[in-house]
């Protein structure tokens, strides 16, 4: 199903998905693991259960743009020729799409500017 590399597991005679030792440590366990401090958590709690003003997330956003040595974290735009040919619905869709990976890449950016490099490759 789909384009999904699959490898077969002796143990369950089952056709499995395979995963790149890479995305295996990064894979995140069901449940939840060990709190972090309360100030923290209470911000993210906040920030997902409540729309924040536009013009903040524009404003925070504009702080973290994306370093020229950061090319995976530009948001690309829609083909000229393919964007004539949208409908209105899906030109929508594609404006909200880019403002959230704008922000999120805004927010890597931000992570990666407090981390040194050296504490990075321990995460």
């Amino acid at each position: 199903s789909g384009d999904v590399d699959y490898e077969y597991t002796p143990q369950s005679k089952k056709k499995r998905p395979c995963v790149p030792d890479v995305a295996r440590d990064f894979a995140i366990p069901e449940g939840s693991v060990e709190a972090m401090e309360e100030n923290p958590a209470a911000n993210i709690n906040y920030m997902v259960s409540h729309q924040l003003q536009e013009a903040v997330m524009a404003e925070t956003a504009d702080l973290y743009k994306t370093p020229v040595n950061c090319a995976s974290l530009r948001v690309p735009m829609v083909n000229p020729t393919i964007w004539t040919l949208m409908s209105s619905v899906m030109r929508a869709q594609e404006i909200r799409f880019q403002r959230i990976l704008k922000h999120i890449s805004a927010g890597i950016t931000a992570f990666g500017k407090q981390v040194e490099g050296s504490a990075m490759a321990k995460i």
